[in-house]
């Protein structure tokens, strides 16, 4: 009965064996067929993180963007003969030169460049690159 049964267990086990050859060349060829389908699956997926880059190179912008607004914050005041100056004070009165002593739109007036003398209670300017003068403190 020895010899029956293991008759009987090789041939199911030479089948099983038989069979399971083609299902792996069966699951070869559908691994050959399914790596072109996978690829193009993972190719949206790459276009898709591309159009996330982007979005994150964006976010880095914005968070860069509040960086340069924290400049510090820097008061001058020039001091002389019992005299005190902010350039806050010299920039006004640069305006006030601008629109009243030159008869110019304050919505004109861009840039200014100062440059106090002391010693000769003097400010000199130079607004918006062209027009220089002075006045006196």
């Amino acid at each position: 009965m020895a010899d029956v049964k293991a008759a009987v267990t090789a041939k199911p086990v030479a089948k099983a064996v038989a069979a399971a050859k083609p299902v792996e060349a069966t699951s070869a060829k559908a691994e050959a067929k399914a790596a072109p389908a996978k690829a193009a699956a993972k190719a949206p997926a790459k276009k898709a993180t591309a159009k996330k880059a982007p979005a994150k190179k964006e976010a880095e912008e914005k968070k860069a963007a509040p960086e340069k607004k924290a400049e510090v914050k820097a008061v001058v005041n020039l001091q002389f003969s019992g005299r005190s100056y902010t350039t806050e004070d010299l920039v006004k009165i640069a305006k006030d030169v601008w629109k009243y002593d030159l008869k110019k739109k304050v919505s004109d007036f861009k840039t200014v460049e100062l440059y106090v003398k002391p010693e000769e209670s003097q400010v000199y300017y130079v607004i918006n690159e062209e027009v220089t003068g002075s006045f006196g403190i």
